[in-house]
C-alpha cells in the first residue's frame, strides 16, 4: 500500500507542529522547510482545521497549531481522514467489482487482514511517537531543513578486504 503525497505532506505538517508546540507555525515556514507549494498546503491546513486537529490564526501574525496534545492525535486517524481509498484490489469494493474470481477466492481475506494489521500498527501509534523535538538550526524560529522526499542520505562505502579485490595484473 503506499500513501498519496496528500497524506505524506499532512503528516509532515501535524509532525512539524508538534515539534514547534511552543508557538505558532506558518504556511510559508512550512512550504520552505518541506519544498511543497503554499496552495497545496493550504488544502491540507484547511482540511485539518475542519477535523478539528489544528486551529489557524488569520493576518500579520497568524499561523497555526495543534489543538490536541500530540499524544492525543492517532496517526491512523489523520491516514484515515487523509486518503479517500483503501481498496486494494477490485473485490472491496462490491459496487463495482467484476472480478470473476470472487466466488472463491481467498485473496480478498488475506488482503482485508493484512489492511487491518496496518490501520492496528497506525491506531497503536500517535503524533507523540513520530515526532521529535524540533531541530537545533541556531536561529531562533528558522525552519528546521528536513531531507526532502526521495532523497536517500549516504551510505558508508563497504570496506574491501584483499581478498575481494582483484590482483593487479
Amino acid at each position: 500500500m503506499r500513501l498519496t503525497d496528500y497524506t505524506d505532506y499532512t503528516l509532515r505538517v501535524l509532525m512539524y507542529c508538534a515539534a514547534h508546540r511552543e508557538r505558532l507555525v506558518t504556511i510559508t515556514e512550512l512550504a520552505e522547510c518541506h519544498k511543497v507549494s503554499k496552495n497545496h498546503l493550504m488544502k491540507i491546513v484547511n482540511d485539518l482545521a475542519r477535523q478539528g486537529v489544528i486551529e489557524t490564526t488569520r493576518g500579520r501574525g497568524g499561523g497555526l497549531r495543534l489543538l490536541k496534545q500530540p499524544s492525543d492525535i492517532r496517526v491512523g486517524d489523520v491516514v484515515r481522514g487523509a486518503e479517500t481509498d483503501f481498496r486494494l484490489v477490485e473485490c472491496f469494493d462490491g459496487r463495482t467489482n467484476t472480478c470473476t474470481l470472487t466466488p472463491t477466492c481467498r485473496l480478498k481475506k488475506v488482503l482485508g487482514a493484512a489492511l487491518q494489521a496496518y490501520f492496528n500498527e497506525l491506531d497503536g501509534t500517535t503524533l507523540a511517537d513520530i515526532a521529535g523535538p524540533a531541530p537545533k538550526t541556531g536561529k531562533p524560529g528558522a525552519a528546521a531543513q528536513l531531507p526532502r522526499r526521495g532523497v536517500i542520505a549516504p551510505v558508508a562505502a563497504p570496506v574491501r578486504s584483499r581478498l575481494m579485490m582483484k590482483a593487479p595484473r
